[in-house]
Formats: structure tokens, C-alpha cells, sequence
């Protein structure tokens, strides 16, 4: 497969710039000091295994994939507050203060512009620095404009746009959103179902950007924009950042569903106080995450071809904004399980997380991933990054791979298929034939 070098400046453009796009844009600058390491971050401290193990190539994956280097990253976004990064910084409390003063020179120079924002969608917060037009096409000019400006400031030879943004209210697709072209009439009209991701996404793909989804949001799984990616030949993926108590499910729930030990119960429950968690706290933003994390475990453990394990299996989820916590959130999982002859047993894991440290790398691996798959004229839904997200996205006829090990299977070999390079299957007989 042919991919163009990664030559020149990579945009970085963040609708919600707020905990995770700060946590993810100071450690980046941090990383370029010298004073970070980028923990968490496959493309940059990962390793990919090529051909036989007893060949003994194991590069690391940033020397293996021609990626975008950090140093030639810089970054731009919108918010619905007039704040500076460096400002959100304090705000957010999750890098420590030494580590922010040392960076103050580098986030200050970031540009935040005016977000689309509409409080139909995220009712537990507000915020005046907000875009205004005649309708949301103009809304979707106006961040095009954004963007032509920042390309040209920083003269970026491409851009990759990622939602950070907060979860929007939980709503299923219509009639607006099942062809591009009934999409673009409803944003002329100022149709009440499209939302303000969804602008984006549009502008976005509009300019030949890639888009990520990192809320649970309906954003670009809908027809019209995957029809826009598929037209423009843009990358897409989504959604849902897989940080912290899905991440735990979909580690255990393989490695049950592997030694066949069955499930009654899988109760989940969240405390955490960042802006996340105060918007969570409305109901019908609850909803959309609920969907977004009630959809793992049937999807990994398969009832309808386990009955006898999984079939009747009671799964709960609980999240409760406590703002004392702030950035740092606390997830309890109780786990009722079963083995040989039926004899019960229980699994507890408590999670001390910190919901932005964990979300940060994942926002800098996709940026990366989404730039090199555009430079391999790659278009559409990118499933091999379903490894990053609690939902997703595939073709309407798929269900998406929800196993943490099969989709990192599937990631590095889709980057041993770029690089044209042996697929790895792990049967191994070869070895023991030869002799």
C-alpha cells in the first residue's frame, strides 16, 4: 500500500476543550519538552511484532508506521467558555500546578474559538461564548472559517478533528439523518434533530478532515455522514472514549467468557465530579452513555450462543456526579459468577481512575492512526480503532468487536497490511512441523 510521507504541520482540531483536551494537548507539549513520558500511548511507546517469533523484529509501532512525529503537532478548538488552555488547566485540576506553569508559554498560544452550542442538548450546563447564525449551515461556514484560519496560520499540511466535547441527550436517527442530502436541507431549516456535533462532523468531512467521536453521542453513525466520508474519501471512527470501567469489562469479560464461567450479574456504579459527570447527571445524557456501556457485554459474552451461561445475566450501570472527586473518577464493579457444577462466586473491582490521564493517550493515538489512514487512502469507518471506543463503529450488517484482545488483533494487523507486511494468526504449527 502506498502512503504519502508525513511531511509539515498536523492540525489538531478539539470541539470541548476541556479536561481531556487539555490533559491531552499539556502532556503532548510536555512530551515535546522532554519533562513527560506519553504513557498510554500505543503509537508511541507500543510495540508490533513482524513474521516469525523466532525472527525477533519487534520494533516499536512509531518505528515502524510512518506517523506524524509530536513535534510537528499543534493544536486549535472551540468552547462554549472564554477561557484561555492554560486557564482550563487550572480549572480542570488534573495536571499538577508545577507541570502547568512550565507549559503556560505553550498554552497560551492555542486558539479557542467560540463553540455551536444549543442547551436542548446539554442541559446541565451553559456557557456564553457561543456562535450565533441565521442556521446551522451558517454554523457549520462559520467552523469551516475556523478552520481555513488555523490551516493557514499554521500552515498545517492536513487536520484531523476530534469530539471532546460533552455527551449530548440521547435521541435516534430520522429522517433528517438518513441521506446527505435530506442532512444538508435539515441544516438549512434549522432541523431540531441535528445536533451540534453533528455540525461539526459535517464541516469537518466537508473539508476533507477525519472526525473522531469521543462521546457516546449520535454523531457521525448516522447515514448522511458516513455517506459525506464515503463521497469525500474521509476517515472516520467513533465513539465513545474507552477509559475506565468499560475498559475493566472488556479485559474480564473475554477472559470469563474464555474459561467458560458463566455470569448472573454484572452491577456497575461511578462516582466522579468533572464537567463530564455534572452533565451525565441530566437523565437524558445518562441515557446515551447508558446505551453506549450496556451494549459491551452482550456483544463479548454472546448469549444467544451461550445460553447456558449468559442468557439470563442482570447488568447494571450507575453514574453519580460527585463533584468532591473532581477529574478523579471511582468505578465498583460486583461481579456474581459461576463454575463447575454451578458453584457461585464473586469477582469486586474498584477502580481509582482519573478519567482524563487515561482518556489523553487515547485521543493522541487516534489522531495519529487517523492521519496515517488518510495518507493510505483509506475512507469510511475505520474499525480497526474499535480498540480505542466503548461503541464501535461498523457497516449496519456488523456487530462491532467488543473483545479488548481480538481488536487489538485486529489493529496490528490492519498496521501489518499497510505496511505490507506478513499477517499474524498465531497458529504456530510451523514451528513444530519443521522439526
Amino acid at each position: 500500500m502506498e502512503i504519502s510521507k508525513p511531511n509539515g504541520k498536523l492540525g489538531v482540531l478539539i470541539p470541548g476543550m476541556g479536561a481531556v483536551a487539555s490533559t491531552f494537548i499539556g502532556g503532548v507539549e510536555a512530551i515535546k519538552k522532554g519533562i513527560a513520558e506519553p504513557i498510554g500511548s500505543m503509537t508511541q511507546m507500543g510495540t508490533i511484532r513482524l513474521g516469525k517469533r523466532t525472527e525477533n523484529r519487534v520494533p516499536l509501532v512509531k518505528d515502524f508506521a510512518p506517523l506524524a512525529k509530536l513535534d510537528d503537532l499543534v493544536f486549535g478548538g472551540w468552547d462554549i467558555n472564554e477561557e484561555s488552555l492554560y486557564e482550563i488547566c487550572i480549572r480542570s485540576k488534573v495536571l499538577n500546578e508545577n507541570m502547568i506553569e512550565a507549559l503556560r508559554e505553550n498554552l497560551d498560544l492555542i486558539d479557542i474559538w467560540p463553540a455551536v452550542f444549543d442547551k436542548k442538548f446539554v442541559k446541565n450546563i451553559d456557557g456564553n461564548y457561543v456562535k450565533s447564525a441565521k442556521n446551522k449551515m451558517e454554523l457549520a461556514e462559520k467552523i469551516i472559517e475556523d478552520i481555513n484560519m488555523f490551516s493557514e496560520k499554521n500552515n498545517t499540511r492536513s487536520n484531523i478533528m476530534i469530539w471532546c466535547g460533552s455527551t449530548e441527550v440521547f435521541f435516534r436517527p430520522g429522517a433528517v439523518h438518513s441521506s446527505l442530502g435530506k442532512f444538508e436541507k435539515g441544516l438549512l431549516s434549522n432541523d431540531p434533530e441535528i445536533s451540534p456535533s453533528m455540525i461539526y462532523a459535517y464541516a469537518s468531512l466537508k473539508k476533507g478532515i477525519p472526525f473522531a467521536n469521543g462521546a457516546p453521542n449520535l454523531t457521525i453513525d448516522i447515514n448522511a455522514l458516513t455517506e459525506l466520508a464515503q463521497i469525500n474519501k474521509v476517515p472516520i471512527a467513533g465513539k465513545d472514549f474507552k477509559t475506565g470501567q468499560t475498559l475493566m469489562k472488556t479485559i474480564l469479560a473475554p477472559g470469563l467468557k474464555a474459561r467458560q464461567i458463566g455470569i448472573k450479574g454484572w452491577f456497575s456504579t461511578n462516582i466522579l465530579g468533572n464537567r463530564d459527570g455534572e452533565v451525565l447527571d441530566d437523565p437524558e445524557a445518562f441515557k446515551t452513555k447508558e446505551e453506549s456501556k450496556l451494549s459491551v457485554l452482550d456483544s463479548i459474552l454472546q448469549p444467544e450462543l451461550y445460553p447456558k451461561l449468559y442468557k439470563d445475566l442482570y447488568h447494571k450501570v450507575r453514574i453519580n456526579y460527585y463533584p468532591p472527586r473532581g477529574d478523579n473518577k471511582e468505578g465498583w464493579d460486583n461481579i456474581d459468577i459461576f463454575g463447575w457444577m454451578g458453584y457461585e462466586m464473586q469477582i469486586k473491582v474498584d477502580f481509582l481512575c482519573r478519567d482524563s490521564i487515561l482518556a489523553a493517550p487515547i485521543v493522541l493515538d487516534l489522531v495519529l492512526f487517523l492521519d496515517l489512514a488518510k495518507r493510505a487512502k483509506m475512507k469510511g469507518i475505520q474499525e480497526w480503532l474499535s480498540f480505542y471506543f466503548k461503541s464501535p463503529m461498523t457497516l449496519p450488517e456488523l456487530y462491532p468487536e467488543h473483545d479488548l484482545f481480538v481488536q487489538l488483533a485486529k489493529l496490528k494487523n490492519t498496521l501489518r497490511y499497510i505496511m505490507n507486511e506478513e499477517l499474524i494468526t498465531h497458529l504456530g504449527l510451523d514451528y513444530y512441523d519443521e522439526h
